[in-house]
């Protein structure tokens, strides 16, 4: 295709999700990493820490918009987890001194890891704007790239500790709390459009997991229902989203877990795939496709005209590279359930959805990104 065709080419998008995308998080700089164990040791004051970061995000917002992609994340910076620091930091919710066993697995055998625990004693509600000041220094930095803020999304709010957390003296119903956390999210997402956010992705394991039998046992045993809990977090996302401009587009990541190269759960979509698909009302869904481990394409066939759909085919989990025609062909295959031109491509996950982060070198990480722009310009044009 010669570049007047690809210039011209109907299937370039101009809006996100992009054809060539990435979830958010990357792996953080040596500088950083060391600039954190000096701040959590006091031989580094707040202002040094944040001149780190600053210098860190800097050059990954130079990075992404050097491979070609057309948005950029601060790749998750100035966090230690992707979801537990917005959580924490949302009214009402407050971390406990419970350690909470997460149990991860890999190729060489289990990967757990410890967290502290935290506890619903308030209404929640949204106190200040998360993530604000982190949001706009990226789009000072950014120059041709979307800027795009990733949050947990409502649903890992219930699922991080499910009902038992929950002080019922604040919330007798489960309704005022289900009602409240959806109405902070809808003040966060109003907060930061104010900032100029028009890109914005919730990331949600929770929907994943339920894919999982031995996941929905789990949940069975606390006393949810795991046949109808994936309609619950659908209509809460639903309600957090609602009011959202008209230029502000939401995705969706759902994936299996991540953690140093580890996952948690198993099993294609196929559980939650029709509401999921025919009822959220996001833009654009993450789908995570890298290996066996998340099941075939068939549950797309539920993916309603208008929704775009994000392969993750590109694993983070390790760093050899792919294929470019396996990549292409994995495509193809795709879009026997959904038109091509509803496609899109990016990696499975995040590379560090942790501050520790996955198995692979900055250079892998690279080449992955490079690899996935230079894929999706020769299956939709540049």
């Amino acid at each position: 295709m010669t570049e007047t065709a690809q210039s011209e080419n109907s299937n370039v998008r101009t809006e996100p999700p992009f054809r060539a995308d990435h979830v958010g998080s990357l792996l953080r700089p040596p500088a950083l990493l060391s600039a954190r164990e000096q701040h959590a040791a006091g031989t580094l004051d707040d202002a040094g820490l944040r001149a780190a970061e600053d210098a860190a995000v800097t050059d990954v917002v130079a990075l992404q918009e050097s491979v070609g992609l057309r948005s950029a994340t601060d790749g998750e910076f100035r966090r230690t987890s992707w979801h537990m620091d917005f959580i924490y930091r949302l009214g009402g919710i407050s971390k406990t001194s419970e350690k909470l066993e997460v149990k991860m697995r890999n190729a060489a055998g289990q990967n757990n890891f410890t967290s502290a625990g935290m506890a619903v004693s308030g209404k929640v509600r949204l106190e200040e704007p998360i993530f604000a000041d982190a949001f706009e220094y990226l789009t000072d930095q950014v120059t041709t790239a979307t800027p795009k803020l990733t949050m947990p999304s409502p649903s890992m709010v219930y699922a991080r500790g499910g009902a038992a957390v929950i002080d019922r003296d604040v919330y007798p119903d489960l309704e005022g709390f289900w009602a409240d956390l959806s109405a902070a999210y809808a003040d966060q997402l109003s907060a930061m459009y104010q900032r100029g956010c028009r890109y914005a992705q919730l990331d949600d394991t929770a929907l994943a997991y339920l894919n999982d039998p031995a996941h929905r046992a789990e949940l069975a045993g606390k006393g949810d229902d795991p046949d109808t809990q994936h309609l619950r977090y659908l209509r809460q996302i639903n309600a957090a989203i609602a009011d959202r401009p008209a230029d502000m587009r939401v995705t969706t990541h759902m994936c299996r877990g991540n953690y140093r190269s580890s996952w948690a759960a198993e099993g294609g979509y196929d559980h939650v795939a029709e509401a999921l698909f025919g009822e959220l009302a996001v833009d654009g869904f993450f789908c995570e496709f890298d290996d066996e481990r998340s099941g075939t394409f068939a549950p797309l066939r539920f993916v309603p005209a208008g929704k775009q759909v994000v392969l993750g085919l590109v694993t983070t989990k390790r760093g050899e590279l792919e294929d470019p025609d396996t990549l292409k062909r994995r495509i193809e295959e795709a879009s026997r359930y959904v038109p091509l031109d509803q496609l899109c491509l990016s990696p499975q996950c995040g590379f560090s959805s942790t501050v520790e982060g996955n198995a692979l070198t900055v250079d892998d990480q690279k080449a992955k990104l490079e690899l996935i722009v230079s894929v999706a310009e020769d299956v939709w044009g540049r």
